[in-house]
């Protein structure tokens, strides 16, 4: 008989986006991540009316891969999606780990938008993406009490912002990119991490 785990409380995406990160070798993550937001921003944008607005949920992880090239940025914004998981630089000898994955799969969600903003445009529409840190959730709270907790609550600790966020707070940002205030930005990335990223580059969690 299954028993209920730890995780049983979770939602069904929390719960397939545990899995990946836990035992997959990176290409279901590109899948889903990349490939899966790439696609969705095309049939989106094909049929999207003037004055629309989309907001795509990117993560803080997408901005600590280390710099790409200007070519590399362009064919992740750009490129074909039934082409992106062909790419050389997707290739399972060229992604080391299921984070790597994450984290380019994650830029790349950022420079699509970038890209498809130009299209959306077109038709009067707009399109933005946050990219969150770490936001109190079950999943969260799970990841806060296992193997890999201790780091999450340094990361969180020695944060300019001191502490983890609120759905209700990304929600704040979220409503801001779709209503009349936000009318003004398309294509743009909000980093809503508490200022974890400067602190990775350019404090104390900067790369030796």
């Amino acid at each position: 008989m299954l028993r209920p785990s730890r995780h049983s409380r979770l939602l069904p995406y929390q719960f397939v986006s545990l899995l990946l990160v836990q035992i997959s070798p990176g290409r279901p993550i590109l899948k889903v991540d990349l490939y899966g937001t790439a696609l969705v921003l095309e049939e989106f944008g094909n049929v999207i009316a003037r004055g629309g607005s989309a907001v795509v949920i990117a993560s803080q992880s997408g901005h600590r891969l280390p710099p790409l090239s200007s070519e590399q940025n362009a064919i992740l914004a750009t490129t074909p999606v039934d082409e992106l998981l062909s790419l050389p630089m997707l290739q399972l000898n060229q992604i080391k780990n299921p984070l790597h994955a994450y984290q380019i799969s994650k830029r790349g969600n950022s420079l699509r938008v970038m890209a498809e903003a130009v299209r959306w445009g077109k038709r009067g529409a707009r399109v933005n993406t946050i990219s969150p840190g770490i936001i109190i959730t079950p999943l969260a709270n799970d990841e806060l009490a296992g193997p890999r907790g201790s780091g999450y609550r340094r990361m969180i600790e020695i944060s300019p912002a001191g502490r983890a966020y609120t759905p209700d707070e990304v929600g704040t940002v979220g409503a801001l990119l779709k209503g009349d205030d936000g009318a003004f930005i398309t294509g743009s990335d909000f980093q809503m991490d508490g200022g974890v990223t400067a602190v990775y580059w350019y404090g104390e969690l900067a790369p030796k």
